[in-house]
């Protein structure tokens, strides 16, 4: 652990629960890595959820937010896998105007999976505490 970050600290990231039409399935990004993540990242400094989920599905896809739920619907915690920082991910259901991505360094690919579908994949561990917490009966309303 850093010893220059106090124990308390998480790093907060805003992250987008897209899900497809039969609303059983959620959308994944791959990186330049190879490795899966919900879309999504950090949220700056005097940011609201709702305008930094909204810059980083901008950044990281070059797509429009829609409509974004007003509360989240999983929160999450974990080590990132340099042992030295802790994140929490505070995750919305959002919907986009389209899936026409433009692709970048934190998005060269998506696909929509399963819980069971995710974990076939080399994921990031926020995606892997997601599959275990995802269930499709807590979004069946759009």
């Amino acid at each position: 652990m850093n010893p220059h970050i106090p124990h308390s600290f998480y790093r907060v990231s805003v992250k987008a629960l897209i899900l497809d039409e039969t609303r059983t399935k959620f959308l994944i990004v791959q990186e330049n890595d190879g490795r899966w993540d919900i879309p999504g990242g950090g949220l700056d400094w005097g940011e609201s959820a709702e305008e930094g989920l909204t810059r980083e599905i901008q950044e990281e896809m070059g797509l429009t937010i829609t409509s974004m739920h007003p509360n989240p619907c999983y929160f999450l915690t974990y080590l990132k896998s340099n042992g030295e920082l802790h994140v929490a991910n505070v995750v919305y259901e959002a919907t986009l105007e389209h899936l026409n991505f433009t692709p970048s360094e934190e998005c060269v690919a998506f696909r929509f999976v399963t819980p069971d579908e995710a974990r076939t994949l080399e994921l990031f561990s926020n995606v892997e505490i997601l599959a275990n917490m995802f269930d499709p009966k807590n979004h069946t309303n759009p």
